[in-house]
């Protein structure tokens, strides 16, 4: 009787200690992300007090204030929707990754390792060169659909070569070879777009967070957290899943229904990035990696949100130094997130290669 009772008091102690320690840190990440929001806001090439940024954001106007509306204008229609945009694409993009890396079973997988990025990259160009050449005015939402056909053609393409292959090596190979591919089709038929489309097409392919509104804040966030809150209904599955697809069929997993659901949520995601943001490296793969090692930790139900977090975190820091060390000049988005996801997907694959 004694030594279970034992175990069990050490057991509780263990799950509260694991409890403690997954609050903590999302505590911390909810800070950092507020203080990154904060500081992002608040820095840029024309200097305004904290004290006026405070009012602007209260919604405080010009009238019988002493805000200019120069100020306003940069608070709410410039610096705001670019950081709000960071933090919803960033989560996206991330959560994307967590769930190709679920499907494929391996941490190495992403949007833009696999060429799906590369496919909505494709699709967004087409649409914007032959659908809306003639400068009609096209939503956000025909860019996120463009975006999502090309998401699915590349996933479709990579599914037909998992079948195929087992190594994920080969289907790594093939993920390149798709945005090549997808690259060189957008290539060509950019030659026929017009002088102002291919100015604009280039830097919407760099990646960047810069020119958007609060409506389009608004059409994104509705599209992200709509995704976000699928993909929570359904952590227990992805658990399941997690330990090999036999053992998610005895416990009750459609998993002929499960693994295309999987697949659309993902494409909606990362297509949704692409379609606003252009095209953005190494977020899908790091950032899912770092979180797990931060939390230590594969549980859905803590790394989902999680992930979200430290995607949001990850690219409004990202944009804040692309758009700040060589001010009044702007890096792509993809310069800044390749510097620092790169080393961490190296680290990765040496670290996965000596646990073998």
């Amino acid at each position: 009787m004694f030594p279970q009772a034992g175990l069990s008091d050490k057991m509780s102690y263990s799950d509260m200690k694991n409890s403690c320690r997954v609050t903590l840190f999302f505590s911390l990440l909810v800070v950092l992300l507020f203080f990154s929001v904060i500081l992002s806001v608040c820095s840029g090439n024309v200097s305004i007090p904290f004290h006026k940024i405070l009012r602007i954001l209260g919604g405080a106007g010009a009238e019988n204030t002493n805000l200019t509306l120069q100020e306003i204008n940069i608070i709410t229609k410039i610096r705001l929707p670019r950081v709000i945009m960071a933090m919803i694409l960033g989560g996206s993009l991330s959560l994307s990754g967590f769930l190709l890396q679920t499907y494929f079973q391996n941490p190495i997988a992403g949007p833009f390792v696999l060429g799906i990025s590369s496919g909505a990259k494709m699709t967004v160009a087409l649409t914007t060169i032959f659908i809306f050449g003639s400068g009609r005015a096209a939503s956000s939402l025909w860019y996120v659909a463009s975006a999502f056909i090309g998401a699915l053609i590349s996933t479709s393409f990579i599914l037909l070569v998992a079948r195929k292959v087992n190594h994920i090596g080969s289907l790594l190979v093939a993920g390149i070879m798709t945005g090549y591919i997808t690259s060189a089709v957008t290539d060509f038929f950019i030659t026929f777009a017009e002088d102002a489309q291919i100015a604009n097409l280039h830097n919407w392919s760099k990646g960047s967070f810069a020119g958007f509104d609060l409506s389009d804040c608004a059409v994104c966030s509705v599209i992200v957290f709509l995704s976000l809150a699928a993909v929570l209904l359904l952590v227990k599955p992805i658990g399941a899943y997690q330990l090999g697809e036999t053992y998610a069929r005895t416990m009750g997993v459609n998993t002929k229904v499960f693994r295309p659901v999987l697949i659309l949520l993902s494409s909606i995601l990362s297509a949704t990035v692409t379609a606003f943001a252009g095209p953005v490296s190494f977020v899908g793969i790091a950032v899912p990696f770092l979180t797990r090692q931060i939390f230590s930790s594969s549980k859905p139900a803590i790394i989902v949100p999680a992930s979200f977090l430290t995607g949001a975190v990850f690219c409004v820091l990202c944009d804040l130094i692309a758009r700040s060390v060589f001010a009044p000049m702007e890096m792509s988005i993809s310069t800044v997130t390749s510097v620092f996801g790169a080393p961490v997907v190296i680290f990765m694959i040496i670290k996965r290669r000596n646990s073998r």
